[in-house]
């Protein structure tokens, strides 16, 4: 047994008044995004994303934020994968950003619907030869025999495709549209900010939580 009950960090680093966060979650995401980018943490756009199934059974994995606009947040993937057989049956998701360096936690919510091909192209051809001879290879998720096997159709690929495969109709992007934000900040004694936005007839509403 490991007893972790004695392991505590304080938060005091700063707050989040409603003036700081503003009306706008948008606004607020990216400049949380920016300062989490130049606290220089490993990866500060990696983000947990949830899904379930049709009659709910959850599912949780780190993926990668790859684009942000207005319109929402892009993730790619295999849509093979668990994942995307669970966004197919059930396409919500719900995201979640923690930035320790920071002291910051970001909760997004929302329907989850697959990006445009072209999109999904575009970032296709950008991505390392390593990377997408790794995902045009790989049934994402299913049982594989071995190691040597799954290397075995990457050799198998990269011969095919000496500069790069195509991209595989089952790999390309999604799209998270927010409904909900949360934006967390640390603060002593567990008294933490928590200020949630929630679409609500075309206007964002802003409430905030108790710690």
């Amino acid at each position: 047994m490991l007893d972790l009950t004695g392991h505590r960090k304080d938060y005091a680093a700063r707050g989040l008044s409603e003036d700081e966060a503003g009306a706008d979650p948008l606004a607020l995401f990216e400049a949380w995004l920016r300062e989490a980018l130049a606290s220089e943490q490993p990866e500060p756009y990696a983000m947990t994303l949830a899904t379930a199934t049709a009659d709910g059974r959850p599912s949780a994995r780190i993926v990668l934020l790859r684009n942000f606009d207005a319109k929402g947040l892009v993730f790619f993937t295999n849509y093979q994968s668990r994942k995307g057989r669970e966004l197919e049956a059930n396409p919500r998701g719900a995201l979640v950003f923690y930035w320790p360096e920071v002291e910051r936690q970001i909760r997004v919510e929302g329907a989850v619907t697959r990006v445009s091909a072209a999109e999904s192209d575009d970032y296709h051809a950008k991505r390392p030869l390593d990377s997408r001879l790794g995902s045009a290879a790989s049934p994402q998720s299913q049982v594989t025999g071995s190691r040597e096997a799954l290397e075995a159709l990457v050799a198998a690929l990269a011969e095919k495709y000496p500069e790069g495969p195509p991209r595989p109709p089952h790999w390309g992007g999604y799209r998270l549209e927010p409904v909900e934000f949360e934006f967390w900040q640390g603060r002593p004694s567990r008294l933490h900010d928590r200020i949630r936005f929630s679409l609500r007839g075309g206007r964002w509403i802003r409430e905030r939580l108790a710690p």
